[in-house]
C-alpha cells in the first residue's frame, strides 16, 4: 500500500513539474499584438500620446489609448508612425491594460527608431517603432494603456 501511494505521488509531482514547460497554448495564455502610434515632447519632463489597437490569436481586439509620462536628462520631440507592441504573459486581453515601467535611453534625428520591453508583473510588452523627430537622453517613467 504504501509503495502505491508513493507512486501515486510520484507520478503527480512528474505532471505537476511538467506543466510548467507546456507551450503557451496549453497553459491558456493567448498572443496578443498591438499597432499603434505616438506623439510626444521631452524638456527634463517626458510625455507622449497615441493610440492604438490590440488583436488577439483567440479573436480579442481593443481600441486602446496610450500615454507615456516620465523624465530624466531628456530634450526632445518625436513620432512613431507604425509602432508595434508584442504582448507575453497574457490569458486575457483586459491583462494588457495598464501602466508599464520604463527606463530608457535614446537619440535620434530626424528619422529614428525605437524597441524596447517593458514588463508589468507577468504580462511583458515589447515595442518597436519607426517614426520622425529628434531626441536625446536618459529617461524612466510610465507606459499607460487604457480601453478607449
Amino acid at each position: 500500500m504504501r509503495s502505491r501511494i508513493l507512486s501515486l505521488l510520484g507520478a503527480t509531482l512528474l505532471l505537476a513539474g511538467g506543466l510548467g514547460t507546456l507551450p503557451a497554448q496549453a497553459r491558456g495564455d493567448i498572443d496578443c499584438k498591438m499597432h499603434y502610434t505616438l506623439k510626444g515632447w521631452s524638456i527634463f519632463y517626458q510625455t507622449a500620446k497615441g493610440s492604438g489597437v490590440v488583436t488577439c490569436d483567440n479573436g480579442q481586439s481593443m481600441h486602446v489609448v496610450i500615454e507615456t509620462k516620465g523624465g530624466g536628462l531628456t530634450i526632445g520631440k518625436s513620432e512613431i508612425k507604425h509602432g508595434v507592441g508584442r504582448f507575453s504573459g497574457v490569458r486575457d486581453i483586459r491583462e494588457v491594460l495598464g501602466a508599464y515601467a520604463t527606463a530608457e535611453v535614446h537619440a535620434g534625428v530626424v528619422k529614428s527608431s525605437a524597441a524596447q520591453v517593458l514588463v508589468k508583473g507577468n504580462v511583458t510588452l515589447a515595442l518597436a517603432g519607426t517614426g520622425e523627430g529628434w531626441d536625446l537622453g536618459i529617461a524612466f517613467g510610465k507606459f499607460v494603456i487604457k480601453a478607449d
